[in-house]
Parts: structure tokens; sequence; C-alpha cells
């Protein structure tokens, strides 16, 4: 018996030895506005969340994208983060940008009512595994940002 136990032992744990590891999934990432800050001269603070849902670091090179409330553009979002985010992780990228006069307006009135904004991200982000090629990811999503409580100015 230990006779037919033993090469059957031996070839299963040369067969583990040969394995390549954890297998390495590209997924594409995704983008939400985590806070939008009105700053005292009218421009916004948006602190973007990058995340990303691989299964190993990305690194966020770029990102074209439109702020909109319903059929209204509230701000163009332009910037290149050069940013590594860990695998199944995520990280804010604060962005500074003039919104229009209809974005300022609708943040405002949010803010003023203490309403929801909802809103809508779309465009397209740069982004690659560390060692890997740079790729170009659609990006939507929807979404609304609340007034945050005892925050003047914040929405979340």
């Amino acid at each position: 018996m230990r006779a037919r136990l033993f090469p059957l032992a031996l070839a299963a744990s040369l067969l583990t030895a040969c394995s390549t590891g954890p297998v390495k999934r590209v997924s594409p990432p995704q983008v939400s506005v985590a806070q939008l800050s009105v700053q005292a001269d009218g421009q916004w603070q948006v602190d973007l969340r990058l995340q990303n849902f691989s299964s190993m670091a990305m690194r966020f090179e770029g990102l074209e994208l439109e702020l909109r409330s319903g059929d209204e553009v509230l701000a163009r979002l332009r910037s290149e983060p050069d940013l590594n985010v860990g695998a199944e992780s995520a990280d804010i990228h604060p962005i500074g940008v003039q919104p229009t006069a209809t974005g300022r307006l609708l943040a405002a009135g949010a803010l003023a009512d203490a309403r929801a904004l909802p809103y809508q991200l779309s465009g397209k982000l740069q982004a690659s595994p560390v060692d890997g090629r740079s790729r170009e990811y659609p990006i939507t999503f929807r979404s609304s940002l609340h007034p945050a409580p005892g925050l003047s100015g914040v929405l979340r």
C-alpha cells in the first residue's frame, strides 16, 4: 500500500511545485465622487474615489470625465493622477475644478435646501497594471451626493 501511495504523493507534490501562483485578473476600474467641496472663491474640490477591482495593483494615469446632473453639465474633470492603487482597493484623488454656472446653481440649491444632488460621471480613464501596458477604460457611474451634516459647502 505504501509503495503505491509514495509515487502518487510525489507526483502531486511535483505538480504543486510547478503551479504559476495566484491568478492575476485585470478588471475594469470605477470612478465615483467621494466628496464635492465648494470653495470660498466658487471653485470646487472634487475628491474622486478611484476603485481598483483587479487582483493586482493598478496605476491610474489619466482621466477625462464629465460630471452631470440630469441633462446639465456641472463640471469637466481632467487630471493625471499618476497614482498606484493596490489590488481590490481604492484611493482618493482630489481635483480642483471650475464648475459651470449651472453647476454652481444646482450645488448651491442642494446645499441650501439640504437635499440630494443626483449625478452621473462619464468619460474615460487611462490605467494599467503596475507592470503592464496602459489601457483606456470607459467610465459611466450614477449616484447622488448629499449635504454633509456639520460641514458647510460639502456634499458627500
